[in-house]
C-alpha cells in the first residue's frame, strides 16, 4: 500500500491511496470517463487555482499503483521532475513532455510547471508542485477531497512566444543551440560577436547585431519572455549579461521559445544562404 501527497503553493493537499488516479490541469474534469460510471470513484480532478491560459487543462497522471507511482505528463505545458534516488549523491532532473512516463521515488518528488503560474499582475511565474511518495503508517488511508469540475472552461491559450525568424527569436536560438544539439555536457556561452556571426550565417542579415550593446538588448528580451517579470535574472540582481546568458539559453530551450525543428530549419536557411552568395560571385 502506498500514499501520495500532492501540494503546492496556493494549491489545496490531496491524498491518494493505493487504486487511486490523479489528473492535475488547469480543468482536468474535462478529461473524465463521461460513459463510465466509477470514473468518479477512481478518479480525482483537481484543478491548479492558479494556473495560466496556457496551461493544458490536464499536465499530469499520477497513478498509485500497489509498489509504484507512475506520473504520466500529458500537456504541451513544459515541466520538470526532480527527486532523489537511491544511488550515491545525487538527485534526478528529467524534462517532461507530452506523452512521458516516469516513476516517482520515494519520498518528496518536485514538479516545476515552467511559466505555469499566472500572478495577480496577470504575469508568469514558475509552479511548484510536491508529490510526496510514502507508505501510511495506518491501514485507514485519508479521504481524497472532491473537486467542483469546470465544465465551461476556456480553451487552452497559447504560450507566450517570440516572434518566428525575428531578431529576437535568432538570438535566442544561437544561445540555446547546445541544448536543442544535444551538445551541452560543457557549453560555454557565445559571445557577442559569436552570436552576431552565427545569426548571419543562418539568416544572411543580422539586424544590428554586429554592435555589442544590441546583442545584450536581445538578451534581455528573450530572458524576460523565458522566466517572467518576476524571475527575470537581469532585474533580480542575477548580474551582468555575461553571467546570465548560461541560464537564459538553457531556459529557452526548456521553456521552448526555440526548439530543435528550429534550429533544423536555421540550418537549412544556412545554405540557401550559402548557395545565394555564391551565385552572386
Amino acid at each position: 500500500m502506498l500514499r501520495v501527497t500532492l501540494r503546492g503553493a496556493g494549491v489545496p493537499a490531496v491524498v491518494l491511496g493505493t487504486g487511486e488516479t490523479l489528473l492535475v490541469g488547469r480543468a482536468p474534469a474535462s478529461a473524465l470517463p463521461d460513459d463510465d460510471p466509477g470514473a468518479q470513484l477512481r478518479y480525482t480532478a483537481m484543478p491548479l487555482p492558479t494556473a495560466a491560459p496556457h496551461v493544458s487543462r490536464v499536465v499530469g497522471e499520477i497513478v498509485v499503483g500497489d509498489e509504484v507511482v507512475r506520473l504520466r505528463w500529458r500537456g504541451s505545458t513544459e515541466a520538470q521532475l526532480s527527486s532523489l534516488f537511491d544511488a550515491p549523491g545525487g538527485a534526478r532532473r528529467v524534462t517532461l513532455t507530452d506523452g512521458m512516463a516516469a516513476l516517482l521515488d520515494e519520498g518528496e518528488n518536485h514538479v516545476l510547471l515552467l511559466r505555469g503560474r499566472q500572478t495577480e499582475r496577470g504575469t508568469y511565474s514558475d509552479l511548484v508542485l510536491v508529490l510526496e511518495v510514502g507508505v501510511p503508517e495506518t491501514s485507514d488511508d485519508a479521504q481524497t477531497p472532491r473537486f467542483d469540475a469546470d465544465t465551461d472552461a476556456a480553451p487552452t491559450a497559447p504560450a507566450p512566444r517570440l516572434e518566428p525568424l525575428s531578431r529576437e527569436w535568432f538570438v535566442a536560438l544561437a544561445l540555446a543551440e547546445p541544448w536543442l544539439s544535444g551538445a551541452d555536457d560543457y557549453p560555454r556561452p557565445p559571445s557577442n560577436r559569436e552570436i552576431y556571426e552565427r545569426i548571419r550565417g543562418w539568416h544572411g542579415y543580422a539586424w544590428n547585431l554586429d554592435r555589442p550593446q544590441r546583442v545584450d538588448d536581445a538578451i534581455r528580451v528573450v530572458a524576460r519572455m523565458a522566466f517572467g517579470p518576476a524571475e527575470d535574472p537581469f532585474t533580480s540582481g542575477a548580474g551582468r549579461v555575461q553571467n546570465v546568458r548560461f541560464a537564459v539559453g538553457r531556459r529557452a530551450a526548456e521553456t521552448r521559445l526555440v526548439t530543435a525543428e528550429d534550429l533544423a530549419q536555421a540550418a537549412a536557411s544556412a545554405a540557401d544562404v550559402v548557395a545565394r552568395r555564391e551565385a552572386q560571385r
